[in-house]
């Protein structure tokens, strides 16, 4: 292969290559291992016709310990070669487990929430086919025609023998994927199906079980768990049915193997210990082709994990390490920014412009389905549809790196998710805790006093917790983990939805204690109480910026023009 063949190849592929010394070491072992699999054919043939014939109890000891002696490097060889590919799995996990992680992720943000976390049971399915018995099946295939030359060598008519019983075992080997994969397949499918679906009305019982709803998706359940178990038990069928085919070819081999084996001794044409051997030869010739059968499906398992993982990886390539990587002040533009969505003819954001200024708020009003969700994804960069630009500091945020980039965002979406683990790790965004900076978020918040109620105070955990957060409550801590580090841009998704007086209270402050500091802060709401701390007012209606200008500029045209659309 052309060095520059190789290096347009995959990013998988150039990955997999770099473990080439560990494949070769693997082949030298699985060499020896096989080659030493003759060590029993032989030493039949010297007990059989030299040892019984000279009944020398000399010989058969020096023959046994040699035989001992060469079994017990044929152990060290297999023992050997499942160590180096057990390390090498372990090695190629280490290389490829964060580089899938970050592809799936922003695999999981173009596909609007579909799930994507298969990728990490692919990569585990890649990984455990390249240390199971599947690829030391692969390394052993070659070595059947040893055998069977071998076998050839004793006497042709075994050796026609043993080529007519591989020949039907490896028909059947593809006989049996073909009448098994399609279905197999088709049975996970329908039981992951089948799991989602329940642990989606798990995760509703609490409006399931009051209004009595439990009983009628019961039987909507029971109607698709017939419909997976029929798939299933028509899958399993099929899997027994090449299986006792296959039982039946080999017993088939070793009985007429042996009873070819005494016709050739009858006519003088084989000794007893050549038949014997010959039996033993044959079954070895078989072995591979018949652990490649058992192995065929997690072979196309892993094969189509590869195809997924390398397209996965292909379509989110790594980011450039030459990426802008010092600290934004949090000047925000947006220019003709168009967002669609896949299966909506119209877009959701028409030609949107707009500018925030370090140390100013800026408040997105309009009426729901307006496109202010959208316009917020827009501004931190994980919409992934969309035209125009997004400018951080005059540079596309395409342009920065995420890594360095995260700490100097805050975002506070309108679902609030809450992630296992201790609040304090919440708040701090599961980087180091720092301590100070976390109080500091959770004052800005109004949560100081609420969270040391608790009777571990910021280590409790939230899975510990969260039966006893209000909505409200869950929406701070999403605030805080927003303000956390005093980010240089803010961007608050209906961040007063949940809130109480109280709670809208702690907003204003938080909103205010951020424009002193001087970030650039963008509220999108469409309840008009915020609206106090706004610098700047901008009015989106049906994906288009009816009016954008200083607070009270605003407001008084929209109180001319009679729009209360705009402000409900």
């Amino acid at each position: 292969m052309a060095i520059s063949g190789f290096w347009g190849r995959s990013e998988l592929t150039r990955a997999l290559w770099a473990f080439r010394r560990e494949f070769l070491v693997v082949a030298v072992f699985s060499v020896v291992a096989n080659v030493l699999l003759l060590v029993p054919t032989l030493y039949m043939l010297q007990v059989y016709d030299r040892v019984m014939v000279s009944r020398s109890e000399l010989t058969l000891l020096v023959v046994s310990l040699i035989a001992l002696f060469l079994f017990l490097v044929a152990a060290f060889s297999e023992w050997m070669r499942s160590r180096v590919l057990v390390r090498a799995g372990a090695r190629l996990d280490a290389v490829l487990s964060t580089r899938v992680f970050n592809a799936s992720f922003e695999s999981n943000l173009k596909q609007f929430g579909t799930s994507t976390a298969k990728a990490f049971g692919d990569l585990v399915q890649l990984r455990q086919f390249l240390t199971g018995n599947g690829i030391f099946a692969l390394f052993d295939a070659p070595w059947a025609l040893v055998y069977l030359a071998v076998v050839f060598f004793l006497h042709p008519m075994l050796g026609y023998l043993a080529l007519f019983f591989a020949a039907l075992q490896a028909a059947l080997m593809w006989w049996g994927h073909w009448q098994t994969s399609a279905l197999a397949q088709q049975a996970q499918q329908a039981a992951a199906a089948e799991t989602q679906d329940l642990q989606g009305k798990l995760l509703q019982l609490e409006t399931l079980e009051p209004m009595g709803m439990v009983h009628h998706l019961a039987r909507r359940w029971q109607a698709v768990h017939r419909r997976v178990a029929d798939v299933q038990g028509r899958s399993q069928a099929r899997s027994h049915r090449v299986a006792a085919w296959s039982k039946f070819l080999r017993y088939s081999q070793q009985s007429l193997a042996l009873g070819a084996g005494g016709l050739l001794v009858i006519d003088g044409q084989l000794s007893a210990g050549a038949m014997i051997a010959a039996n033993v030869l044959m079954t070895r010739t078989l072995t591979p082709i018949d652990v490649l059968a058992g192995t065929w499906r997690s072979f196309a398992v892993a094969h189509a994990a590869f195809g997924r993982l390398e397209a996965l990886l292909a379509e989110n390539p790594e980011r450039d390490s030459a990426l802008t990587r010092v600290s934004p002040t949090g000047a925000l533009q947006l220019r003709d920014v168009v967002a669609v969505a896949p299966g909506r003819a119209e877009p959701i954001l028409k030609g949107v412009s707009l500018q925030a200024l370090p140390g100013s708020v800026t408040v997105v009003l309009g009426p729901s389905g307006s496109g202010k969700s959208t316009l917020a994804r827009c501004m931190i960069g994980i919409w992934p549809h969309m035209t125009g630009e997004v400018l951080l500091d005059e540079r596309p945020l395409a342009g920065w790196s995420r890594e360095e980039l995260g700490p100097c965002l805050g975002y506070l979406p309108q679902d609030i998710e809450l992630f296992e683990g201790s609040i304090a790790e919440n708040i701090a965004r599961f980087g180091e805790v720092d301590a100070q900076k976390v109080i500091e978020a959770a004052r800005s918040a109004g949560l100081h006093e609420m969270i040391l109620r608790f009777p571990k105070g910021y280590d409790t955990s939230i899975g510990e917790a969260g039966g006893l957060l209000s909505g409200g409550q869950r929406q701070r801590i999403g605030l805080a983990r927003a303000v956390y580090g005093n980010p240089r841009l803010v961007v608050l998704d209906e961040p007063n939805a949940n809130l109480d007086d109280v709670g809208e209270a702690a907003l204003v402050r938080a909103v205010q204690i951020l424009k002193a500091q001087g970030s650039t802060v963008v509220l999108v709401t469409h309840r008009p109480g915020i609206l106090a701390v706004a610098d700047r007012v901008m009015v989106l209606s049906n994906g288009v910026l009816q009016a954008d200008g200083p607070r009270d500029a605003v407001l008084t045209a929209l109180r001319a023009a009679q729009a209360p659309v705009a402000l409900s």
